[in-house]
This record gives structure tokens, C-alpha cells and sequence, in this order.
């Protein structure tokens, strides 16, 4: 089945369990199964994460995060994951919530809680990351049934992405698997190309927001709401190419350090979906907001999706690394 014949057969997902047998029903049909980054068929993963996102960005947070881990397994020569698994992928790491792990002869033992874990409560197994003995960041990997993992209600009182359920997980000597070793998941070339694959995210409920304001030009062409999809298209375009070059970036060089390629594109995905937010909003007008379901939705769960990014921090990452690059980089 093609994705997007899946994706319209189901319509509106009431709380976490309902994103969760979506997301399993996805897996079963091997449409979680994308290209991997760098393959040479970047651009279709990243179209496929947009229209997942275009559908609805709650379902694509827990199936970008799913997607992601299957992808940093297969980077880091992982054993594969359990057939019918599905994965979240939590590397958040606030001060309040530290995850450790310490081996045990040949155990290794997974304690702390971890925050943000989106879909917790509904996927089989968890990509995490946490902290060995000698203070080194390190992937592990825990299946979610264990009777020591706690996944809490707490943490998450969101209104946007709501059902989501990006809660804390407590785990209390519980068993995991390391997958690669101290340091691998900053340090592998993967790691810049999920950041780009998140910006898709954000370009697909973009997109999608964009769709509506086409449709009511369509029916009711008034000059200011043609103005503002003009403004909504120009700005797409611009995004569009954005993440087809970064796309092309990532297959012709897939072991280069993207990291600067990446922040390009979400920086540049960013200000387009604010633009389209804004220009969405003044040309719909408030009818969409209070009587169309989807709409209200996507406008609820956008600017919180969107908040993945670290705004003005990782504008000064960039422009620190601009400092540093010769002249004539702005050059055609």
C-alpha cells in the first residue's frame, strides 16, 4: 500500500493510544521501512516525512521518531531491531533529568529519568540516549514492557501535539543494550541528516496549512488572501529548494560533516513556516480556526513542533561558523 493511500484512510486521533496503533499500523505495513540518509534516495525520505506531517504532525513526531532510531541502528551496525518493533527516539537532556547506564558483568543497566519521550506509552521500544560511568554520552536501547520502567504522566501539559504524550520515563534497574559506542550518536554524520529530516516535518504541516489558503482563493480569489498565498508560495518554493539541495548534498557526500548544511536548512525552514503561519492566519480569517478540525489542529500543533528548534542558540551556532569561512561565500 502506498502511503499516502494509508494515510487517508485514517482521520483524527483522539489521545496517544490512538497515535500509537496508527504508527504500528504503519510499521506492519512496511511503510516506516524509508530510504536510509546519505543512500542516494534522500529527498523521497524526507517528501515521505512531510506528508506524514502534512496529515497530521502528531503522528509524524512518533513516526519521525521511529524512523530516526530504525535509521541510527543501521548506521551504527546495530543488530536489527526485533521484528515488529517500533522505537522512540529521546536524546533530550535537561539538568533535571539524567539517565545513567553501568554494566553489570554482562548486563547493562539503564537508571534516571528520562524527559520528553514522546509516544512512551504506545511504542515497544526506546532509543536513549544516557551516561556511563566515565561521564560519556551513550546510546542504549530498552524494550518498554520491563516492570522497572515507569513511564510517568508527568511533564507534559501541551495543548499543541497534546496527544503526543511526551512524558518522563523513570527507569529503575532495567536492562538495556548499547547500541554503538561512548560519544557515536553526536559524533556519526547521521546525526546532521535527522535534523534536516525534522525540518521536513516542519515543511509538511507548512505545506499542508498552505493547502487551505489555496483552497479558499480558489473559491473566493479576494485580492488580500491572493496576496498572502502569494507571499506562502514564494516562501515554500524557497524551502522546497532547500531541502531538494540539502537532500543532493547529503547523498553526494553521506560521510561529510553536515553539520553547517543543516543548520542552513532548518534555519531556512524555520522562517518559512513562521511566514506561512502568519499569512495563513490573517488570510483565512477566524473560520477555519473554529470550525475546521484539521486546521485548528495544525495550527495548534505547528508552532509547538516547530519549538524543536533552538532559535536564536542555534542561529548563533551558525553564524559562528560563518565567521570562521573565507569571503566569497555568499558568492554565485
Amino acid at each position: 500500500m502506498a502511503l499516502h493511500g494509508f494515510l487517508q484512510g485514517y482521520r483524527g486521533y483522539a489521545d496517544t493510544h490512538a497515535l500509537g496503533e496508527a504508527l504500528k499500523a504503519l510499521q506492519e505495513e512496511g511503510l516506516d521501512q524509508l530510504p536510509l540518509p546519505g543512500g542516494g534516495q534522500t529527498l523521497e525520505r524526507f517528501s515521505r516525512l512531510a506528508q506524514v506531517a502534512g496529515h497530521d504532525l502528531r503522528l509524524c513526531k512518533l513516526f519521525e521518531g521511529h524512523t530516526d532510531a530504525l535509521a541510527i541502528i543501521a548506521e551504527l551496525r546495530s543488530p536489527l531491531p526485533p521484528l515488529g518493533s517500533t522505537w522512540g527516539m529521546w536524546a533530550a537532556e535537561p539538568p533535571s533529568a539524567k539517565v545513567r547506564v553501568r554494566r553489570e558483568g554482562q548486563r547493562l543497566v539503564v537508571e534516571g529519568r528520562k524527559a520528553w519521550c514522546s509516544g512512551a506509552a504506545v511504542v515497544s521500544h526506546g532509543l536513549l540516549t544516557a551516561w556511563d560511568e566515565l561521564d560519556r554520552q551513550q546510546l542504549v536501547a530498552v524494550q518498554m514492557d520491563q516492570p522497572r520502567v515507569c513511564v510517568t504522566t508527568e511533564g507534559w501539559n501541551a495543548v499543541g501535539m497534546a496527544a503526543t504524550g511526551s512524558v518522563e520515563v523513570v527507569f529503575d534497574n532495567v536492562a538495556g543494550v548499547a547500541v554503538g559506542g561512548p560519544g557515536d550518536y553526536l559524533t556519526r554524520p547521521g546525526f546532521w541528516h535527522g535534523g534536516i529530516g525534522i525540518a521536513a516535518c516542519w515543511y509538511g504541516g507548512a505545506q499542508r496549512l498552505a493547502e487551505f489558503l489555496r483552497e479558499q482563493c480558489r473559491q473566493r480569489p479576494e485580492p488580500h488572501a491572493l496576496a498572502h498565498l502569494g507571499a506562502v508560495d514564494s516562501a515554500l518554493n524557497s524551502a522546497a529548494c532547500v531541502l531538494r539541495a540539502s537532500a543532493e548534498q547529503v547523498d553526494r557526500a553521506p560521510r561529510a560533516d553536515a553539520r553547517q548544511w543543516a543548520q542552513q536548512a532548518r534555519a531556512a525552514i524555520e522562517d518559512t513556516v513562521e511566514q506561512v503561519i502568519h499569512h495563513v492566519g490573517r488570510a483565512v480569517g477566524a473560520g477555519p480556526y473554529c470550525k475546521d478540525a484539521h486546521f485548528a489542529q495544525l495550527m495548534a500543533d505547528l508552532p509547538v513542533y516547530l519549538r524543536q528548534s533552538h532559535a536564536e542558540r542555534d542561529l548563533a551556532a551558525l553564524g559562528e561558523g560563518v565567521t570562521e569561512d573565507s569571503t566569497g561565500r555568499w558568492q554565485l
